[in-house]
């Protein structure tokens, strides 16, 4: 069984005064029955991860470098994250495939890089709307698996979210049937490649998020959480979530 994950991404938003959001969050749930994460813009990660010290709540970046270290202005290695206290980082957003042109194998690069320096990244794949009204979804969700998951992926710290595009901040989301269509595809193609071990690998949905609609996204097949944006900026919304996935 996959252990199950609420992770939160607060994208570009946040300062050293919403880390006490944070904090709160971890008064909420001092022995959380899921794993939960929040993953802070890159200027508050480290004090985050200082506050978060003695709680029970894991903290990680929103992207990383591919290479330790060099000459690359502005950017990040996974190593100088595990140094300010991540644990996993998320990679290949759609919000970078689409503003930075990342592909799926730079993706697989900086998926390396991050198994590499001990951090468990968390790998977006997602269709377009395009995409999905063209009948392409498990295409797309296939070719981005196998293009930006590297050979040695080490299955303990791996994580897939699954995120369509033209879900991400709108309020629409897929129907039911059509998340577990895409989370057991993702799980076979998993098994297919890797192996018995990627049964464990968690598979979350991101894609508007509430509390309101955590439960029912919670039941469906082989969704093991949920990669969430904007309702994970405040310690009540992101709790109503937390909440559904311990009773899931």
């Amino acid at each position: 069984m996959a252990r199950k994950l609420a992770a939160g991404n607060w994208k570009m938003n946040g300062n050293k005064a919403a880390i006490s959001e944070a904090t709160k969050l971890a008064e909420m749930f001092p022995v959380p029955k899921v794993d939960v994460l929040l993953c802070p813009p890159l200027t508050i990660l480290a004090p985050m991860a200082d506050a978060l010290s003695d709680a029970k709540i894991a903290v990680g970046a929103q992207d990383c470098h591919a290479k330790p270290s060099g000459a690359h202005t502005g950017d990040v290695s996974a190593p100088m994250l595990v140094d300010a206290g991540a644990q996993y980082v998320i990679l290949g957003h759609s919000e970078r495939r689409t503003d930075h042109g990342e592909t799926d194998q730079s993706v697989a690069e900086k998926t390396q890089a991050a198994f590499t320096a001990g951090l468990s990244p968390i790998v977006c794949i997602g269709e377009t709307l395009e995409e999905r009204e063209q009948g392409e979804a498990l295409n797309v969700v296939g070719r981005q698996l196998a293009g930006s998951l590297p050979d040695a992926s080490d299955l303990d710290k791996l994580v897939i979210a699954y995120e369509p595009v033209w879900a991400i901040g709108t309020g629409k989301i897929p129907t039911l049937e059509q998340i577990a269509e895409v989370h057991d595809f993702m799980r076979t193609t998993l098994l297919e490649r890797f192996g018995d071990g990627a049964a464990a690998i968690p598979l979350l949905y991101g894609g508007s998020v509430k509390p309101g609609n955590a439960a029912e996204i919670f039941a469906t097949s082989n969704v093991d959480g949920a990669l969430v944006g904007g309702a994970s900026l405040k310690a009540d919304d992101f709790g109503g979530i937390i909440s559904a996935l311990e009773a899931a």
